[in-house]
């Protein structure tokens, strides 16, 4: 073996040969082989998320109209904004909308937290208890709210029959434009608490069982352990789970649609329910578009505050 061979083999050793353009883009190569992998679900993504969410806004600045079976697009600029601004029905629904997010995230999380802390107490049936809990989150909303409508009906419901065999008298829940919306927030804690209790139980049980233990050993007792302990470590848990209860809350729809349709007038008229209204009643594609851009930016300020707040609680654990 001469010399030069020798001295091949060894820089062909000590240096890798430089792969070409085809080489390094070859599914076989393990660094391109993974974004190949991803690639199929990017183009899912793109296609069903992308895509629509730029034709709403092309929608959204544009008068769309069916003619001859045909769509005709015709580009009016900022017409729709100022349509939001002078709509009468506007104000009321996106008032009901946030009176409607922030009273339910608040009151199913409390409720959800509390009983995930009092289910990860049980020894005995847990099971039992989780799949009870868990019965109204696998109900169609359609259905639960046509069962809470007939549970509601003034004369044939079995709500106010109970509160008259304590001595009140029971209103028109559905009719009465003061409890319209309070019926259907009701009806909300039923269905969704669930959600957040599962969230929150899985958080629960993956805290270290060591800190509790070491809590009780220095004399501090159930309270202060939930207080000082769990309730700090269940924080970024709770905050996810707050913050996909307010996405979720902000499309309300089927409970509204089935219970009250919006009214009395637009006592419970959600922004959800004044868009479908928009849309495929009043055939008002290019303003229903505007309304429904404007409603995803402000369930975006939401998803904002949640992570700033998420990572702000990170940085101080």
């Amino acid at each position: 073996m001469n010399q030069e061979t020798v001295q091949t083999r060894e820089t062909s050793l000590g240096q890798p040969l430089k792969k070409t353009f085809w080489q390094r883009i070859s599914p076989t190569n393990d660094e391109a082989f993974r974004i190949w992998a991803i690639i199929p679900a990017l183009l899912i993504l793109i296609s069903l998320t992308l895509y629509p969410a730029l034709q709403l806004l092309r929608m959204s600045v544009s008068e769309v109209e069916f003619v001859e079976g045909a769509l005709q697009w015709e580009y009016v600029g900022s017409k729709h904004i100022e349509q939001m601004l002078t709509d009468p029905v506007v104000p009321d629904a996106f008032r009901n909308t946030l009176i409607f997010v922030v009273v339910v995230v608040i009151v199913e999380t409390f409720f959800g937290l509390g009983l995930a802390l009092a289910v990860s107490r049980v020894t005995r049936m847990v099971g039992l208890y989780r799949a009870v809990l868990v019965v109204p989150l696998l109900i169609p909303p359609v259905a639960i709210g046509t069962i809470w409508r007939l549970m509601y009906d003034y004369n044939y419901g079995i709500i106010n029959p109970l509160l008259g065999l304590i001595g009140i008298e029971g209103p028109a829940w559905t009719a009465d434009p003061n409890l319209a919306l309070i019926s259907i927030m009701i009806v909300d804690f039923w269905h969704w608490t669930s959600f957040l209790f599962l969230i929150l139980l899985a958080g629960v049980e993956s805290l270290p069982h060591e800190l509790n233990e070491a809590a009780r050993v220095d004399g501090a007792n159930e309270w202060q352990i939930y207080r000082y302990v769990m309730l700090p470590l269940l924080r970024p848990t709770i905050l996810v789970a707050m913050m996909l209860r307010t996405i979720f809350a902000f499309k309300v729809f089927d409970q509204v649609f089935v219970l009250t349709g919006g009214g009395p007038g637009t006592a419970s008229t959600v922004i959800s329910m004044y868009i479908y209204e928009v849309f495929f009643v009043q055939f008002r594609l290019g303003y229903g578009a505007m309304l429904a851009l404007v409603t995803a930016l402000i369930v975006s300020i939401f998803v904002v505050f949640y992570q700033w707040m998420n990572a702000l609680v990170r940085d101080r654990m």
